[in-house]
Order: structure tokens, then C-alpha cells, then sequence
């Protein structure tokens, strides 16, 4: 089962969100933050929620600004904004009576997740799945269009089938991101998931988040699996290995 939301986002407009319900008994809840460019029914955002939820996790995915069926446009966003759209997606869930306990996230997600947890009261845990340790490795999906923007002001991006508005503000923004003091900081369990095999972020990225982070945190490879995880059955592998982690952060009190 799954209930469609939607909650103003930090820059005005009206984010849209499903939450996927959980199966059989409740052991907690979390919010999944999805990649750059993909959105809520990403197979990796999808699919790991869906699996979360089978296994009594219910999870909020949302869209982040411009993308899917959330309003406003992409380029008014930012690693800045993500972070702060996702401390109030979590607000929301804590408003319908079922707080955050786990942050997860997917590729540059999973940089927003554990920046974002800190903002995010009752957080628990945090998971990653293919995330960067530097925010602006992003700029390598456009670093063509750069100086035009830095220019300019913006650029039309077209990528994966959509034409983005790409502004100065969110490329001056994501190059300006600092995790590594994050990663230190973050005062919960960390979970680091990556693929030995993702030609799009590197698995180095996993190794230098894994080694800024403090106890408790743990490392799983994701052999096999592709930076998006749209291979069969990875996405749900992926669930499952977080939904095994997180058991005894998820404990209802």
C-alpha cells in the first residue's frame, strides 16, 4: 500500500512524496532521498522502499524540486536545499505520527542523507548506496556547460530525457558542499554501500566516507550492482541488507 503526500519544500513550492506503507508488523520508518536527477520512482528509490516497507520499514520518497511530480524549477534547487527539503520531509512524517527513524539515500542522495540527519531529531541511523564523498563530483555530468552558466547565469541541461535549467546559484552552491566534516560529525550509525563496479561514482568515494566516519559503521560491498542498481533484484538487495542493519536501530521504544 502506498499514500501520495506533498509538503511546501524549503524554497516555496509544493514537493510531492509517496510513502510506501509497511507489511505486517511496524518496525520503524524512514525517508529516502533519491539521486541528482531521478526522482521518487527511480529503481533504486523505488525499488529499496518497496523493499524496506515488505520487511516493516515504512519509507517517504520524495521528489526533489522540479523533478517528477513536485513543483518549481530544478535549478532554484541545491545540495543546500535537498538537505533542508529532506529535514522537512521528515518533519512531515513526525506530523502524521510516524517519526523518522532511518535517513537513506541513493548516489548523491546518500551525501544529502547524512547531511541532512543531524537536522532530524529522532534519526536513528543513515544509509548510503553509491554516494559521493564530495558533493560536487556532480559537476562531471555537466562540466560542459560550466563557464556558460558561471557566464550567463544558467544553461539548458538535457539529460536522461529531460531539459534542466542548470543556474549559476546551485553550480556555486554544490561546489561550495562540505561533507567530509559531516561524515565526522554525524553522532549516529552510519551504513556504506557501494558497488565495486560503479563506473559512475567511483568505489574510492565509499573508502573515503567509510574512513571519515566514526564507530558505529559499517561497509557492504554491492558486487554486481550498477551505479542506478536497475540490474535485477539489486535495488531489493539492497533493501534487504539495510533493513538487516538497521534492525536494532529501528526498535520501537
Amino acid at each position: 500500500m502506498t499514500e501520495r503526500v506533498t509538503f511546501t519544500g524549503s524554497t516555496g513550492p509544493r514537493l510531492a512524496g509517496i510513502i510506501d506503507e509497511p507489511v505486517g508488523e511496524v518496525r520503524g520508518w524512514g525517508v529516502f532521498v533519491h539521486g541528482f536527477t531521478l526522482g521518487k520512482d527511480s529503481p533504486a528509490a523505488a525499488r529499496i522502499c518497496k523493499q524496506l516497507a515488505a520487511e516493516g520499514v515504512g519509507m517517504l520518497r520524495y521528489d526533489n524540486l522540479g523533478l517528477g511530480d513536485s513543483e518549481g524549477d530544478w535549478g532554484d534547487g541545491s545540495f543546500t536545499v535537498k538537505v533542508a527539503d529532506t529535514v522537512l520531509a521528515a518533519e512531515l512524517m513526525a506530523e502524521r505520527g510516524t517519526p523518522v527513524d532511518l535517513v537513506a539515500g541513493h548516489s548523491w542522495g546518500g551525501a544529502a542523507a547524512i547531511a541532512a540527519a543531524p537536522g532530524i531529531a529522532t534519526a536513528r541511523a543513515v544509509a548510503t548506496v553509491c554516494a559521493p564523498f564530495d558533493p560536487s563530483h556532480a559537476e562531471h555530468h555537466y562540466d560542459d556547460l560550466v563557464d556558460q552558466v558561471l557566464q550567463e547565469g544558467n544553461a539548458v541541461w538535457q539529460v536522461g530525457g529531460k531539459r534542466l535549467n542548470l543556474k549559476r546559484g546551485m553550480v556555486e552552491d554544490v561546489r561550495a558542499a562540505d561533507l567530509e566534516h559531516r561524515i565526522s560529525e554525524l553522532g549516529k550509525p552510519l551504513l556504506v554501500m557501494h558497488s565495486p563496479t560503479d563506473n559512475t561514482v567511483g568505489i574510492d568515494n565509499a573508502s573515503a566516507i567509510f574512513r571519515a566516519a566514526r564507530h558505529p559503521r559499517s561497509f557492504v560491498s554491492l558486487e554486481g550492482s550498477d551505479h542506478l542498481l536497475t540490474r535485477p533484484g539489486q535495488a531489493q538487495r539492497a533493501g534487504r541488507i539495510i533493513s538487516a542493519w538497521a534492525d536494532q536501530y529501528l526498535t520501537q521504544d
